[in-house]
């Protein structure tokens, strides 16, 4: 999964415990790409400690360590779902790769559902129990399956992230309503943007906001994307 995204410049933001968690640090690491771990204590030490050397090349590599405790909070069993609802919050998508029932994956895809962040999940067996829970998710369809990196790209519509922004002709700018013209201006200038970043950008209200998109999306100018993001078609 990580290699597939090297070309991509995603930032990967991962929890480093054990497991697939520093597996993802350190693909990224021989991948070159940038990676964050969120941790659930102070910056003063790194737990597990096994992992400090690898919390030294994420922050050499581009990346980081991020947390929300002061130093000196040790690593408590209940400070882990609170580092959970970090990773939800930060990710435009969670990759839940193998994952039991219940465990921390679980918790994450959770929140994010609830933060209205996309999930995906990679299928197993159905008599793994390592599996249980991607297959849960996506059985209860609060996960997108996917099997590699091009289904995540293609899914959150990243392929094409390089491509210079593309320019409406000013002839159809004549046709909206101000509300309108002040959501086109401002997806002009940023390409891509979640609903309420255009709400601040444009000073609309929300219910304003809400129909002046559905007009644009209904006469072809603008896409909604997964996440509540808007761009330009």
């Amino acid at each position: 999964l990580v290699e597939g995204l090297k070309d991509s410049s995603t930032l990967v933001v991962s929890g480093l415990a054990f497991g697939i968690d520093v597996l993802a640090h350190k693909a990224c690491i021989r991948h070159q790409l940038p990676t964050v771990g969120v941790t659930a204590h102070g910056l003063d030490t790194i737990y597990p400690p096994q992992h400090l050397e690898l919390a030294r090349e994420m922050i050499q590599e581009n990346g980081g360590i991020l947390t929300e405790f002061m130093s000196g909070t040790p690593p408590d069993r209940h400070n882990f779902p609170n580092r959970n609802r970090i990773v939800a919050g930060l990710c435009d998508a969670i990759v839940v790769v193998e994952s039991g029932e219940k465990g921390g994956s679980m918790v994450t895809a959770s929140l994010a559902n609830g933060y209205n962040r996309e999930v995906m999940a990679y299928p197993g067996r159905t008599t793994d129990k390592r599996s249980a829970g991607c297959n849960q998710l996506l059985q209860q369809q609060r996960a997108q399956l996917i099997t590699c990196a091009q289904d995540l790209l293609r899914f959150m519509n990243w392929e094409n992230k390089e491509e210079k922004k593309r320019i409406i002709q000013p002839s159809l700018f004549q046709q909206l309503a101000p509300a309108e013209q002040l959501v086109v201006n401002y997806l002009t200038e940023k390409e891509l943007a979640e609903m309420d970043e255009i709400q601040a950008g444009s000073g609309l209200s929300g219910s304003l906001l809400a129909s002046s998109l559905l007009n644009l999306e209904l006469n072809g100018l603008v896409r909604k994307l997964p996440g509540q993001r808007f761009m330009l078609v």
